[in-house]
């Protein structure tokens, strides 16, 4: 039995403003018409996963237990976590290192986390990586 992952959903107290935040990092798409939510995706309707912002009224009050780990693909990631903090994103985790490995973690502006990691180009210029996996 396979699946489909359809939406990772948001709960938020401001869907189309968290929707456009999203929009601007991803380079994705914003969609909404009369109903309060807001769906963030390449093309709309789409096959591939989007991102579902629903209205809620309380605010978000502990960690997340998931969260999104996003990488550039045209640009670096130190210029997409300077993007982010442009349109209202904190860092609340760098754990970038001096040889350029590593990640940095933030909060969108309602408060959930998420990682900004190397672009595949940035990590193919450092050459493979190997990881060893204790079973």
């Amino acid at each position: 039995m396979t699946i489909q992952i359809r939406h990772l959903t948001f709960d938020c107290t401001d869907a189309r403003k968290l929707g456009g935040f999203w929009s601007a990092i991803t380079g994705w798409h914003l969609f909404y018409d009369e109903d309060p939510e807001v769906i963030v995706a390449k093309s709309f309707p789409s096959t591939e996963m989007m991102l579902l912002f629903v209205p809620v009224p309380e605010a978000k009050s502990a960690k997340n237990r998931v969260h999104i780990d996003i990488k550039p693909e045209d640009s670096t990631r130190d210029e997409l976590v300077e993007r982010a903090l442009e349109l209202g994103a904190t860092v609340f985790g760098d754990h970038r290192k001096e040889d350029g490995t590593g990640f940095v973690a933030l909060r969108d502006p309602e408060g959930n986390e998420f990682c900004v990691e190397r672009g595949e180009h940035e990590m193919a210029s450092r050459g493979p990586m190997t990881i060893g996996l204790k079973i």
